[in-house]
């Protein structure tokens, strides 16, 4: 998919760059909010041999969807560039493998400041490079229990050991994220949006319930993971 992805970019920049020997340097402005569907690529190969491990199934290595929104604007003090936000997340739910009453829920989120330069030489469109600068976070949530329960029960398992079980292991990050995205307006209010990015956390510290620091972590645990993103986008577009 990364292959494909990386041939339509390389496709239109070339044949942005013939229309812009024709019709030469537009500046480019506007100002627009959006819908951002994103699909999340993880990283995700020493998690899954603990999830299997731990027996639920692994998570899929094709990934799985998330949600957000995003927007921008064309500052104009430097031509081409502009600023905005991003905010997405998404969560995998895992069954039970083997019918051990064990599940896990995978989650990948992030978000921050986006900026962004919009190539000067394209010409109906938008194909803008940069990347987003803020924070992010995984996490896994593993849970064992017997189905349906009474209320007395749930408080009475802290005070003697319990099958039912939950536990929650979190990395949060600092990222700065490589982004290329392409927008075409549909008319001059209206957008839509293909881009892809790569996830980069700058933290390899792990915690569990309550903010207990995880020791002892795998070497090539990581939180890492390429995103494609999507988008429907209200504003105004002179591209």
């Amino acid at each position: 998919m990364l292959k494909k992805i990386t041939l339509i970019i390389l496709l239109t920049l070339s044949i942005s760059a013939q229309d812009y020997e024709k019709v030469g340097l537009i500046s480019k402005f506007g100002a627009a909010v959006g819908f951002t569907p994103v699909w999340t690529i993880p990283n995700a190969s020493t998690m899954n041999n603990y999830l299997q491990a731990f027996g639920t199934e692994k998570i899929n290595s094709s990934g799985f969807i998330g949600f957000g929104g995003s927007g921008y604007i064309y500052i104009l003090v430097v031509k081409n560039l502009r600023v905005g936000g991003i905010g997405f997340g998404g969560t995998t739910t895992l069954s039970s493998a083997n019918s051990s009453n064990r599940s896990a829920e995978y989650y990948s989120g992030m978000g921050g400041l986006t900026v962004e330069y919009t190539l000067p030489f394209t010409k109906d469109v938008a194909i803008s490079v940069g990347g987003i600068i803020g924070g992010g976070s995984t996490s896994i949530n593993l849970y064992q229990n017997n189905g349906s329960q009474k209320w007395d029960n749930i408080w009475n398992d802290f005070n003697s050991p319990s099958f039912n079980q939950r536990r929650e292991i979190k990395n949060t990050f600092f990222t700065v994220s490589p982004t290329i995205n392409i927008d075409y307006p549909i008319n001059r209010f209206i957008a839509v949006r293909l881009g892809a990015g790569y996830t980069i956390p700058f933290s390899t510290s792990w915690e569990s319930d309550n903010g207990n620091v995880v020791n002892n972590l795998p070497n090539d645990l990581s939180s890492n993971s390429f995103f494609i993103q999507t988008g429907v986008f209200i504003g105004f577009f002179a591209f």
